[in-house]
């Protein structure tokens, strides 16, 4: 009777063992679709600005193939390249086949090449997907709008009788545009026509752009307009799609990386976080360019802690993507205004959690403002032209005697170039900048400080916001225990005791300490 109760137990335990393996095991297939893509540093680049390879004045595909080490030099260890699809506009926002580079660049075959090289270079490659709306000239679009009867028709959206065509879009644009007798819709442009995602085949024929392109080598997909695919008042939906659309790549490469563009308050962007690996961080943007440009620190302290608290709770796999600006911002150089101050905001941004975004130019000091095509001038390679150099446009904001270059700056050892390859080497050889948690140190508004922790090492970033050299002292966190010793930067260590450390920091300057 011992021997079959001893049996019964050990029974009971194994099941139980048993039980929790599988649930733990179960627990971790539902997480594990999404796994933490972090300690990548991104260059935004525009083909049609970059480099011109074959004369015509147009930046294209084996142009930047022969500036990747240009790019490898910055010390970035990925690409993200603005549309590159067949288009009728400069920008390519507006797309006539998705299956085809656009003609102005190159072929599909110089784009694979091209991955190829970047890939051996140890560069990863992601592209613009618009997949909100297309071209009104693509040729879904043109037989749509022709026939009523075509099975493109549903591929769009048409106002029916009860529509209110006058009521404007949630972005405040006009969104109902005539077509013959009937109605479309089209919130970003009368010529981006959006499409219809309650329509099945077209979530399949994204799907299957998708995998076209990842099957040609890309790592992954920078999303356009990731929060338009339904209205507001259908989020829902728009989060539906995209957990489709995420599961269906991930299923084609595990490793692929999709970034969002959710224009919007942490809170929403919050919502995207569940699914997408990283979105922008369009709030931290504007709070860097306007702490650096006011010197002014405390915008900063209030949400930076609580943004990245609140990503963590809802995905601690997701990983934050800041910048400074964009192709659709004024130039931080513009905003900013003088070279000690882009450097201030360049540490900060290679100083945070995440994968930052570097936008093309920005690391020479381009400058440019609205309109859009002011902000995407042809880059600067040369003090004065030589082959190469794209042309395209006229630059009304780099151009000039004093005009910033690579060239120029190559030469000089105190360049903003130079200084922007020296901080992205120095967070890729500390894990703390590179991959660490965040953490606020509390100080006053003319300062900014934190530390930054990678399992048990910690680091502890300083910034001095003003024209003038400050010395102060903070109160360490209880948990950051550090020797004291100044790594990069200008400024040095007064004293550090019973966790109180003093320190004398120069103007527009930062202090990295362990």
């Amino acid at each position: 009777m011992k021997r079959i109760l001893r049996y019964i137990l050990i029974f009971a335990i194994v099941f139980v063992i048993g039980l929790s393996s599988f649930l733990a095991g179960f627990s971790n297939s539902q997480s594990s679709t999404q796994t933490k893509k972090d300690g990548l540093i991104f260059y935004e680049v525009f083909v049609r600005s970059f480099y011109d390879s074959d004369g015509d004045g147009i930046g294209d595909i084996n142009g930047l193939a022969e500036k990747l080490p240009y790019i490898k030099s910055l010390g970035v260890n990925a690409i993200w390249l603005m549309p590159i699809f067949e288009s009728p506009s400069y920008h390519g926002y507006d797309v006539t086949n998705y299956y085809k580079i656009n003609p102005d660049y190159g072929t599909n075959e110089d784009f694979v090449n091209f991955i190829k090289k970047a890939h051996k270079m140890g560069i990863k490659v992601i592209i613009d997907m618009m997949i909100n709306h297309t071209s009104s000239k693509h040729p879904w679009f043109i037989e749509a709008s022709s026939n009523k009867n075509s099975k493109y028709r549903n591929y769009y959206i048409w106002a029916s009788p009860s529509t209110n065509i006058d009521e404007p879009s949630e972005l405040g644009t006009r969104q109902w545009y005539k077509k013959g007798d009937s109605y479309y819709n089209a919130i970003f442009w009368s010529e981006m026509p959006d499409l219809n995602f309650d329509n099945k085949a077209v979530r399949e024929e994204m799907k299957k752009i998708a995998k076209f392109w990842l099957e040609k080598g890309v790592d992954g997909f920078r999303l356009d307009a990731a929060k338009h695919i339904y209205p507001s008042s259908r989020e829902k939906d728009t989060i539906a799609w995209w957990e489709e659309y995420a599961k269906f790549c991930r299923s084609i490469k595990k490793d692929v990386y999709l970034i969002a563009e959710v224009w919007d308050s942490p809170q929403r962007i919050a919502q995207y976080a569940k699914i997408f690996d990283s979105c922008f961080n369009f709030t931290i943007a504007q709070n860097i360019i306007e702490g650096v440009t006011y010197e002014n620190t405390q915008t900063l302290q209030n949400n930076l802690p609580s943004i990245y608290n609140l990503y963590k709770n809802v995905n601690p796999q997701f990983v934050d993507a800041p910048f400074l600006t964009n192709h659709d911002m004024n130039r931080a150089y513009s905003e900013i205004g003088s070279s000690n101050k882009m450097k201030l905001a360049a540490a900060l941004l290679l100083t945070l959690p995440g994968n930052p975004f570097i936008y093309y130019g920005e690391e020479i000091g381009m400058k440019g403002q609205k309109p859009d095509e002011y902000i995407r001038e042809p880059f600067k390679w040369y003090e004065t032209w030589k082959k190469g150099q794209t042309n395209w446009e006229m630059s009304l904001y780099n151009s000039g005697p004093d005009v910033v270059s690579v060239e120029k700056q190559e030469k000089d050892k105190n360049s903003l170039l130079n200084f922007y390859r020296d901080m992205i080497s120095f967070r890729k050889k500390n894990l703390p900048l590179l991959k660490g948690d965040f953490q606020l140190i509390k100080t006053s508004a003319d300062t900014l400080s934190f530390a930054r922790v990678y399992n048990n090492q910690k680091m502890v970033v300083i910034f001095n916001f003003t024209d003038k050299e400050l010395s102060k002292t903070i109160s360490l966190p209880s948990n950051i225990n550090i020797t004291g010793k100044t790594i990069k930067g200008s400024g040095k260590i007064l004293s550090l005791k019973n966790g109180k450390l003093s320190f004398s920091i120069k103007p527009y300057s930062f202090i990295i300490i362990n």
